[in-house]
Formats: C-alpha cells, sequence, structure tokens
C-alpha cells in the first residue's frame, strides 16, 4: 500500500503477477503428474493381479495334488486303530495319545463311555468329545484339539529292499523318489523293479481324472504299477516318477541271489544285478575265483529249490571238470540256487601236513642262525 500523490487515497500495488501464474501452472502440473502416478499404479496392480492369477491356476502336473487337497475334509476322517494326539488346553492330565479302538471309539478319561469318533473329521471329534465333557461335568469350558499321528488310512507302506522299511504317514501326494529318500535310499540287493499298489485314494482321483479325459476308469487306474527302478534312478525321468497317495503300498523288489560254497576260493553269496541277470555256472565261479587246488570237481552239487521235491529242492550233479574244459555245456543259475563244490579231504589234508612242514623248517631254520 503507497501514498497517492497530492493527498490522494492509498493505492493497493499487485505484487508478482507473473509468479502468481507460475505458481499456478506448477500445481496443475503437479496435480497431472499425480494423476498419472495413480493411473500407473492402478495398471501395475491389474497387470500383477493377472499374473498371479496365471501362476495360481492349477497346472497338469498339479491336478492330482489339487484333486486330493481338494478332498482334504473327507480324505482326514478318523477311522478305527488311528493313533490320536488330543489336546485339552490347561489340563496336561488329559493331553496325550490315544487310539482308537476297532470299533471306532475312544476311552477319554472320566467319562463313563467310550466316544464314537470313526468317520468324523479331527474339529467333529474334538467337538464330540468336548460336548460329552461338558453333559458329564468333566469339563465347564473345555478347548480341545485333535491331531492325527498315525493312521492306515493316510499312510503309505514301503517294503522290500529300502534301508528303512515301515509304514509313513502321508497325507498328500508325494513323488516316488521322495519316498524312497525318505526310506533311506535302496539297498544293494535291490532289483530294478518297484512296484506300487494303489489304495482307495489313488483310484479314485485317478479315475476321476481319467473319466475327465473321456478314458475307462478301469484301465487307467490298474490296482498295481511297476516302474523301473534302475532308469528312475539314473535318468530321473518324470514319466517313472510317478505320485504315491495316502493308502498305496510300494514295494522295492530284491534282487535274486546265488550261493557258490565249499572249495572255492572265495565263497559267498552273489546278487544277480542287472549286469548278472543271465548267470551260469561258469560265471558264477569266476565270481568265486575259480574253483580251489583240491576241489573235487567232477563231484560238484546244485541245488535248486523245488516244493515237490522230498526235501524241499532238487540235487544236480555237476561235472565242473568237463564244463572247465568245454566238454559239457554250461548251465544257467537261478535266483537262491547254490552251488557246492566238495574238497578232497586227503588231498586238503597234505596240504596241510606241506604247510605245517614249512611252517616247522623256517622256525628250525630261525633257531639255527640264532
Amino acid at each position: 500500500m503507497t501514498q497517492g500523490r497530492n493527498g490522494s487515497p492509498p493505492r493497493l500495488r499487485v505484487v508478482g503477477g507473473v509468479g502468481d501464474r507460475a505458481s499456478g501452472r506448477m500445481g496443475f502440473t503437479l496435480l497431472g503428474m499425480l494423476m498419472v502416478g495413480l493411473l500407473g499404479l492402478f495398471r501395475v496392480s491389474e497387470v500383477l493381479s493377472a499374473a498371479w492369477q496365471q501362476a495360481s491356476a492349477p497346472t497338469a502336473g498339479g491336478a492330482l495334488a489339487a484333486d486330493l487337497l481338494a478332498r482334504q475334509g473327507e480324505d482326514t476322517l478318523i477311522s478305527p486303530t488311528d493313533l490320536l494326539f488330543i489336546q485339552v488346553f490347561d489340563v496336561d492330565q488329559m493331553t496325550r495319545e490315544y487310539r482308537v479302538s476297532v470299533t471306532g471309539k475312544v476311552d477319554f478319561p472320566l467319562l463313563p463311555e467310550p466316544v464314537p469318533v470313526a468317520g468324523l473329521t479331527t474339529q467333529q471329534a474334538a467337538q464330540a468329545i468336548a460336548q460329552k465333557c461338558i453333559e458329564a461335568a468333566v469339563l465347564s469350558h473345555p478347548q480341545i484339539s485333535i491331531t492325527i499321528r498315525e493312521s492306515r488310512l493316510h499312510s503309505v507302506a514301503v517294503a522290500g529292499a529300502v534301508r528303512s522299511p515301515q509304514i509313513y504317514p502321508l497325507f498328500a501326494p508325494i513323488s516316488l523318489l521322495d519316498l524312497i529318500t525318505q526310506a533311506g535310499g535302496v539297498l544293494d540287493d535291490a532289483a530294478s523293479v518297484v512296484t506300487i499298489t494303489r489304495g482307495e485314494a489313488a483310484r479314485r482321483v485317478l479315475g476321476e481324472e481319467a473319466q475327465g479325459g473321456g478314458e475307462a476308469k478301469t484301465s487307467a487306474t490298474p490296482g498295481t504299477v511297476t516302474v523301473n527302478l534302475r532308469r528312475l534312478l539314473a535318468t530321473g525321468d518324470p514319466k517313472l516318477n510317478l505320485e504315491v497317495y495316502p493308502g498305496d503300498r510300494v514295494n522295492v523288489q530284491r534282487a535274486g541271489v546265488v550261493y557258490i560254497l565249499g572249495a572255492v576260493n572265495r565263497a559267498g553269496g552273489y546278487v544277480l544285478s542287472d549286469s548278472r541277470q543271465d548267470m551260469t555256472i561258469l560265471k558264477a565261479l569266476a565270481l568265486a575265483g575259480s574253483i580251489s587246488g583240491y576241489a573235487k570237481d567232477k563231484k560238484a552239487v546244485l541245488l535248486r529249490p523245488n516244493p515237490a521235491a522230498p526235501n524241499g529242492r532238487d540235487e544236480i550233479q555237476i561235472n565242473l571238470h568237463a564244463m572247465l574244459r568245454g566238454n559239457i555245456a554250461d548251465r544257467p543259475l537261478a535266483a537262491n540256487d547254490i552251488l557246492f563244490v566238495p574238497d578232497n579231504t586227503m588231498l586238503k589234508a597234505l596240504h596241510r601236513g606241506a604247510d605245517i612242514g614249512a611252517t616247522a623248517a623256517a622256525f628250525a631254520a630261525l633257531y639255527t642262525v640264532e
């Protein structure tokens, strides 16, 4: 505000007109940038949402697991002989493991009669036990939770040539390789075949998937499937790495063994691995280091299991002397065959006598020197 000339009234001076217009333009610019940023964030959220939906969509490879998990409420039903862990909050005396009886009931402390739990989910069974405790005035406000520790319906049996054959708890599908690894791996006498006997859960899930593909249920869900274990371990082929379901039974078959006993250099049992499937007498003798110097090679005996034979086995005379010289043909061996090569007792005694004589002569020479 300034004083006018000749006493004129004061006038208002407008200051910064250009600056004010610049400030206005800057404000519009900031507002526009903010709107563009919001639009960009909205677009990014749409892209991320679409990507998440695509990633979350079930793939063909996980369809079996998705089907089984979708039936979790049904598949986790309590069954007879299950082992339950029942936790009663703030009551340690009642918190422990309980075995479901063969009739499907649980004996709970202080209740006048067992509680039926078979066919119920863990949550339903917890509610049933809590209601019985309230009715019997055992607990006023029970808080109970139940966990299935062992179940024949929610487990898989692994048997055969594995390091830890036993029943493993299983509530979701697992690959065959992972299951064998969990069982400690295969033993040295494992054969090249593993057999999977399908349970009810696998039959239902695989059968429904086959029906969806237009195939017959019986052809797609065989009761037993076999897998080439050697090829699976060597290549990890996903086509061989089948899914194992709760209730299945997995058996890693053992390879056969032939036994070479008697007057051979390395007596023992030899596993019929893949490289030894076509085992013969001459091949077995090569593994055993051939016969010893005092063997009665014309009197060898092949013992072969035969339930129809009087002693449960056949005794076949083998002339190893002629076989080693090619005068008679080599013979194949089967699993559990025993090749026994007798020794010449007198010749063996002579060998031992010569050894004793040589030892005595050595001691005599040593004593003379001293």
